[in-house]
């Protein structure tokens, strides 16, 4: 199914919602063609000024091939995944490990074992914090932040720290 991508620079096919090829258009085309593929940016604010949103760290928009995967699964198979043997969990399931199929494809990972889904980046990095972390790092280890952090990654980090005697460092 054709998929939107914002990877401008890359040596990577862009596709808008049509499937139709837009690399090579340039960067002044671009815009409108993926601006396009999110109805929610269709909407004017603020005396007909088109909505530009600038906030995906908190919550990220969705071009309409998602929006439209997720009403179909939501009218046709929604059930939790891993927690029933009827139809639905089983539909839901198979399309779920199939998604850690294909991510696990594209960023080349030996198998769906090393994709882990989480809800967002915080929940991510509290996960990689409070696992990985406890079982690889002890006194004397050090992590080392960007003094842009976000609020999010640093925390997990200070609780470890103060939990088993890592050092952080601020670059």
């Amino acid at each position: 199914s054709p998929q939107s991508s914002m990877l401008v620079g890359f040596a990577l096919p862009l596709l808008g919602a049509s499937g139709a090829v837009l690399a090579g258009t340039g960067a002044a085309r671009l815009g409108p063609a993926i601006r396009a593929d999110f109805p929610l940016l269709e909407q004017q604010v603020h005396d007909g000024v088109p909505l530009v949103y600038l906030d995906s760290a908190a919550t990220s928009q969705k071009p309409a091939v998602v929006l439209e995967a997720m009403a179909r699964h939501q009218e046709r198979d929604n059930a939790n995944v891993h927690r029933g043997a009827h139809a639905l969990s089983v539909r839901s399931t198979d399309a779920y490990e199939a998604a850690r199929d294909k991510v696990a494809a594209f960023v080349g990972a030996a198998s769906r074992d090393e994709v882990v889904f989480t809800s967002g980046a915080t929940e991510a990095i509290n996960l990689v914090a409070q696992t990985w972390g406890r079982a690889n790092l002890g006194e004397g280890d050090e992590v080392v932040l960007s003094v842009a952090e976000h609020h999010s990654n640093i925390v997990p980090w200070q609780l470890l720290a103060a939990e088993r005697g890592v050092g952080l460092r601020y670059a």
